[in-house]
């Protein structure tokens, strides 16, 4: 008799690179190799544990500090939450299989790279129309009013002005397939993981004002017609990005 087939939900995904990584780090806790107020290997030192990258490891500690598993200190480390074995607890018990098809955030780095492809195009396709947009102009207003960055509040406004500029310079294309792209990529940048990552990463009043410079240089760029400036400081400000929120 054959073996019986095992059976996956319809809406079965593999894990995500971060996920398998917070996954083996969760693992460690359980287990107690990785003890409450103990402090985790480096991010560098588990980038070589676990065979990835780093900005998988960034992902995957973002994640577990999202679960309230573990704490970071600037300057000092990573540390397994006092809390860490209490709450892996009172989760209910799943499987691989079923917890893979958790909806999860999509990976920064992943959504960055894609970002990069993508948003220097629009850019291009943006200033080829040569018009001002109240509404792009109304989200830079609201970046350019940040005066504490470690007011939840503000960092909250910047956020979400940050992501709808974006994806209002791809509805200044008059593009209505490139306007649904930017509004998915919008949405993850409205994720849990992404903002975690985004305010540990960007924490420098300075780094935010010229995070401000640099969207008005791109909006400018494409107010003016200048097809080729504004797809430049898209690509150096991303990249930008990559460096504050996902190092290598």
């Amino acid at each position: 008799m054959a073996p019986a087939r095992r059976e996956f939900p319809k809406n079965f995904r593999p894990l995500q690179i971060y996920e398998q990584v917070s996954e083996k780090i969760r693992a460690e806790i359980r287990a107690g190799r990785f003890m409450p107020d103990a402090r985790l290997p480096s991010e560098r030192e588990l980038a070589s544990l676990f065979g990835v990258g780093r900005p998988a490891v960034r992902e995957a500690i973002g994640a577990l500090q999202n679960e309230g598993l573990v704490i970071t200190r600037r300057n000092s480390g990573t540390y397994v939450s006092t809390g860490a074995p209490e709450v892996l607890a009172s989760e209910p018990e799943t499987d691989e299989a079923h917890s893979s098809v958790l909806q999860a955030d999509y990976s920064p780095s992943a959504t960055l790279d894609v970002r990069l492809i993508l948003e220097p195009a629009i850019a291009r396709r943006a200033a080829a129309h040569k018009k001002r947009d109240k509404l792009a102009e109304h989200y830079l207003a609201q970046m350019e009013t940040l005066t504490d960055v470690a007011d939840p509040e503000e960092r909250a406004l910047w956020n979400n002005s940050d992501r709808l500029f974006h994806h209002q310079l791809a509805v200044m294309t008059g593009d209505a397939l490139l306007a649904r792209l930017a509004e998915e990529i919008a949405e993850t940048m409205d994720q849990s993981l992404w903002k975690r990552l985004k305010d540990d990463g960007i924490y420098d009043p300075a780094r935010i004002r010229l995070y401000v410079a640099e969207h008005r240089l791109i909006y400018e760029a494409i107010v003016t017609g200048d097809a080729d400036a504004a797809a430049f400081y898209v690509e150096q400000h991303i990249h930008r990005v990559q460096r504050d929120i996902t190092p290598n």
